[in-house]
């Protein structure tokens, strides 16, 4: 006798055929055909088009950047390449209708419902796939079972999937992050990328691609645009949404992360706790915090803090930066961090928008920048702060060498131009560099762009807006090599 929870097959099928438009048109879903393409799917298809190597990718990051279309859109180039429309199966985990169906029973379903004949040659994507019980287990029993079918999966908590496929995928899946919009893909969703042009920088005793303002009046307004709305993609094609960005990332982003993903995943049991905690960390976002600081204003003990930061780091909300000292030493103990945003977005759906003359413009700038280097590859950032008797500094961000574990470049981020007229302001700048042998930093500023040398050391006077877009450019060149 069926268990009357079983959803009937008919209409299991009923359902992927609903989700595979393809099968009947042999064009693609045309609600996510017409949106335009994030840069990263160009780094993105050539795993998914990848038959040589038996391994399922695994796409991971923040809810609502674009995880689904870029699918969508992967689903689109394979046809393009003469796969049949048969051989291509997308399947949405999170849908009630599949519970207790694992994915092999899945991907049988979809070959009855679409008529093919077996599984080698297909292309099969699983949405949100976290909401599967064990799902890393599945997936590497599909990989093995299937060695002829190409598996994509995604998913929203990442650092939990990373921690899964880490421990049961080892050698079997391929992980690429999607992180937030960049502010170079923000202005090309825009065609808006005329705003600046190439050039160059001497940066590190050679020439680094770099560009340079062609209206930067217009630029620095849509770099705050981009602050206060720009790290998802459905935001920038709709009024209705910047409008009211409360609702939409409030409530389909911060809250679905928050009440239901984290507390499924990590068991926790004071959901409000937590969303007190996240929109203190968001509000201050940028700033230095001890751990006993956070413990009196929050009211939370320090195990209980360390485990809401790792959640809400695992689901890609915030990212904790830790200091080095005056010589890039790490500290023995941990007496300070800052936290950021992973997207200065999410402040504004919290709060309110922040105009470039705010008191808070500052942090959200440097809560910007900070994201632009966030997903670069082999990159280890801190910033400095020290005390030595009255002597006290800070430097906003550093690279450091992972085996000489010395900077190799600095950062000053300010958002003012002030620095330009009075470089003998940056003492703590000059102070870190003289003591770790760098003879160039980069400043921001909010218009002001030149070079000058103060003391031995060249000062590169770069705006904010204009130093963003140069790192999201570079770092997106960088993974392409």
């Amino acid at each position: 006798m069926e268990n009357s929870y079983t959803i009937p097959t008919p209409k299991i099928q009923e359902r992927l055929r609903f989700e595979n438009p393809w099968w009947a048109s042999s064009t693609p879903a045309p609600e996510m055909d017409f949106l335009p393409r994030r840069l990263y799917f160009d780094l993105f298809f050539p795993y998914v088009i990848d038959i040589s190597v038996r391994r399922a990718v695994i796409v991971v990051g923040p809810r609502r950047v674009g995880k689904t279309v870029m699918m969508h859109h992967a689903i689109g180039a394979i046809m393009e390449k003469g796969v049949s429309a048969h051989k291509i199966f997308y399947i949405g985990i999170d849908n009630p209708i599949y519970i207790n169906l694992s994915l092999e029973d899945l991907l049988q379903q979809a070959l009855q419902a679409s008529g093919g004949q077996d599984a080698d040659g297909c292309f099969v994507f699983f949405d949100e796939i976290q909401y599967l019980r064990d799902w890393e287990r599945h997936l590497k029993v599909l990989v093995d079972s299937y060695p002829k079918t190409k598996f994509i999966v995604t998913g929203s908590a990442a650092a939990a999937l990373q921690a899964k496929s880490g421990e049961s995928g080892a050698g079997r899946f391929t992980e690429f992050v999607l992180p937030p919009l960049t502010f170079q893909e923000f202005l090309h969703l825009q065609e808006l990328t005329h705003l600046l042009k190439p050039s160059t920088t001497r940066w590190l005793n050679k020439e680094i691609p770099f560009y340079t303002a062609v209206n930067i009046k217009e630029l620095n307004a849509q770099f705050f645009n981009y602050i206060n709305y720009g790290g998802y993609p459905e935001v920038i094609f709709s009024e209705a949404i910047k409008s009211n960005m409360a609702r939409y990332i409030r409530n389909d982003i911060i809250d679905k992360v928050l009440l239901r993903d984290l507390p499924a995943l990590y068991g926790i049991k004071d959901v409000q706790e937590l969303n007190r905690f996240f929109a203190y960390l968001a509000y201050n976002t940028g700033k230095e915090f001890s751990p006993a600081k956070l413990c009196k204003e929050s009211g939370l003990d320090r195990p209980q803090i360390n485990k809401y930061l790792e959640y809400l780091e695992a689901a890609f909300l915030i990212k904790v930066l830790h200091k080095v000292d005056e010589n890039a030493r790490h500290f023995k103990r941990i007496t300070a961090f800052k936290v950021y945003l992973t997207n200065p977005s999410l402040r504004t759906a919290l709060f309110s928008p922040v105009s470039p003359t705010d008191d808070e413009a500052g942090n959200l700038v440097e809560t910007a920048l900070f994201g632009q280097w966030m997903h670069r590859d082999n990159m280890n950032l801190k910033y400095a702060r020290w005390k030595m008797g009255r002597n006290e500094g800070e430097v906003d961000m550093i690279n450091l060498d992972d085996t000489r574990l010395k900077p190799k470049w600095c950062v000053e981020i300010k958002w003012s131009n002030r620095y330009v007229e009075k470089p003998v302001e940056l003492k703590s700048l000059m102070d870190f560099c003289g003591r770790n042998n760098l003879n160039s930093a980069i400043v921001t500023t909010i218009d002001k762009e030149t070079a000058i040398t103060f003391k031995d050391l060249q000062l590169c006077y770069c705006p904010a807006s204009v130093y963003a877009y140069t790192v999201g450019v570079n770092t997106l060149s960088q993974k392409q090599i």
